[in-house]
């Protein structure tokens, strides 16, 4: 008990937010447990329109809410450590998708990205994770490719580069994403073995007028050219942005302009429509 002389300060507006947040991770737990995620995909293509990949993209449709915006759900999962059995879904389910597309001539060919949290890869099992995942599933490693954040190379760094080379020894492919925003450091960098640096949307929204942006992305293409990796920009959503983009020596691209992200049976019209920028 508080005893006299205390006093105590109600805010709504304080408990409104402590009780939707409570409401949110009970709903995350039932989402699990109920299977009501689903991936979306979202095409990356080339400067001539060709469709060569995909980045898997995990949604969250609640029976009351509705589609639950990503920007809301997945910080929590991150806080709450819900990201772990979330990401393996995810990674488990991309890779089922890979391998039913195998079977398909047209689409054989297509790379599948995966988001992978630093509390995810940091796991112990991390690997056998991965590994297990393309067993089951009969995906070829070849076409799943890991996008990192550059929050992984904050700690444990020597972990990083023995759970990323033993999964290359597999065939499994790296994108480092949104470089450039963080950490950033090239001794490290350059000891990963990576295929891919991806031009994060934050430099690519304003590359048309503010030439700290365009610096940027011309010297992530620049880097990844020295270093034999391949490079994609994300979040293209105009013509003049890739034609800029594609100047500097970009050639690939990931972005409103060509598609949003798409469920299962839209994704795959769009793929056999040929459909264009």
């Amino acid at each position: 008990m508080a005893g006299r002389n205390t006093l105590r300060f109600f805010d709504p507006q304080m408990q409104a937010v402590v009780s939707s947040r409570a409401a949110l991770e009970a709903g995350l737990h039932e989402a699990l447990d109920q299977d009501r995620f689903l991936l979306h995909y979202q095409a990356q293509v080339t400067h001539q329109g060709q469709i060569i990949g995909v980045e898997a993209l995990v949604r969250w449709n609640d029976p009351l809410r509705g589609m639950v915006p990503p920007a809301e759900f997945i910080p929590l999962a991150e806080q709450t450590g819900l990201i772990l059995p979330l990401g393996k879904w995810v990674l488990e389910s991309a890779c089922r998708q890979l391998a039913r597309w195998a079977t398909r001539p047209a689409m054989a060919q297509l790379t599948m990205s995966v988001n992978v949290s630093a509390r995810q890869f940091h796991q112990s099992d991390f690997v056998e994770q991965v590994l297990a995942a393309l067993d089951q599933s009969g995906a070829n490693a070849s076409r799943l490719k890991l996008e990192l954040t550059e929050s992984l190379l904050i700690k444990n760094v020597e972990d990083v580069i023995a759970k990323m080379t033993a999964l290359k020894a597999s065939g499994v492919g790296f994108s480092l994403d949104d470089f450039g925003t963080g950490y950033s450091s090239l001794s490290y960098l350059k000891r990963l073995p990576l295929d891919q640096l991806k031009i994060d949307q934050g430099f690519v929204r304003d590359i048309l007028n503010d030439a700290n942006d365009a610096a940027i992305a011309r010297m992530v293409i620049a880097l990844s050219e020295s270093m034999g990796l391949s490079v994609i920009a994300e979040g293209v959503e105009t013509a003049a942005q890739r034609e800029l983009l594609l100047k500097l020596g970009c050639n690939a691209f990931q972005g409103y302009l060509f598609s949003r992200p798409l469920c299962l049976p839209d994704f795959e019209d769009f793929f056999q429509s040929g459909s264009r920028p």
